[in-house]
């Protein structure tokens, strides 16, 4: 018994080490709670998290992508042709709202699945290039003008309302993770994504379907993009074509804050929500920093201190690579 001591010891040691986002998560909470009034109010949490949804959304998506090797470059300008869809659709009430803008993300998904799967385009190339589209398309479609939604109907409540007090695009995102955790966790598909970053040859001599399985992780991820966009239309009132800008390296940052490798074959959707939190909570700090008038930092620094963060991140993570191999 006393043999497996240090293993048991070591245990919490190793688990404290793979949960750095984690840590400097409740260190930063506890800093801003202790030094601004209101930070941990019901309003400041809920509109935080109410905004942030939209980018936990597409960080689950991005993960599925990255953890099998891949990238989507799209998304930003899938949840932004989404949004113009949706609004277009509203009128026609909620739900047809919700499937206009889902539908239109998860085309976009199963395209760059087909391309890179059956042209075999690398995913930087393949999702660039609907990038470049779906961004043309929402102009098209709104004819370069945010398209309002019907004011009339409650599609509104998908983005502004609350169930249970709890904010509705929260619950949505609360349950899409509950899934996709599930998924990626417990699951032949979650096992084949991984094993497929990890060594593609060596996943399909072991029988998994490659090219299904990537198919699979781009319509996941234009999916969760189309309804990020559903819920953008909802919560601003309006189908935004010119939103999203961005917002795939957003995504990307809170995926490899998190700890997923860049390269495939390692991730977690527990650690990309933690890692998007990390990021919005830092400007959520930034911005009661501002409302003090002892500094004043523009969205432009901003910009800089997520770039910076990320890329240290980045090095820290590479460098920590190398050492385990």
């Amino acid at each position: 018994m006393a043999l497996n001591m240090p293993a048991a010891r070591a245990f919490p040691l190793r688990f404290l080490g793979g949960q750095g986002a984690l840590i400097a998560l409740v260190l930063l909470v506890g800093f801003a709670a202790l030094r601004y009034d209101g930070f941990l109010s019901a309003y400041n949490i809920s509109s935080f998290f109410r905004y942030n949804a939209m980018f936990m959304l597409i960080a689950i998506g991005m993960t599925f992508v990255i953890v099998t090797g891949g990238i989507d470059l799209s998304v930003g300008s899938v949840a932004a042709m989404a949004s113009v869809m949706a609004a277009l659709a509203s009128p026609f009430g909620p739900l047809a709202g919700l499937l206009a803008g889902v539908v239109a993300g998860a085309l976009v998904g199963l395209l760059n699945g087909i391309v890179i799967t059956r042209l075999r385009v690398e995913p930087f190339i393949a999702t660039l290039g609907t990038f470049l589209g779906a961004r043309g398309v929402a102009q098209l479609a709104s004819n370069q003008s945010a398209v309002s939604v019907d004011a009339n109907g409650t599609f509104v409540r998908i983005g502004q309302g609350d169930w249970w007090g709890v904010p509705i695009p929260v619950v949505l995102t609360l349950a899409v993770f509950l899934v996709g955790f599930v998924l990626l966790r417990s699951t032949r598909f979650g096992r084949s994504a991984l094993s497929i970053g990890d060594n593609e040859d060596a996943a399909r001599l072991m029988g998994f379907n490659v090219g299904r399985v990537k198919l699979l992780v781009y319509v996941i991820s234009g999916t969760l993009a189309g309804l990020a966009g559903v819920i953008l239309a909802s919560q601003f009132g309006a189908g935004q074509p010119t939103e999203g800008v961005g917002w795939e390296l957003t995504a990307i940052a809170g995926v490899v804050v998190g700890g997923t490798l860049l390269t495939g074959g390692r991730g977690s959707l527990f650690n990309t929500v933690v890692g998007v939190t990390l990021l919005g909570l830092i400007f959520n700090v930034l911005n009661f920093e501002n409302g003090k008038g002892i500094i004043s930092i523009d969205v432009f620094w901003q910009n800089v201190i997520r770039g910076v963060f990320l890329l240290v991140v980045v090095v820290v993570q590479s460098s920590a690579s190398r050492r385990r191999v």
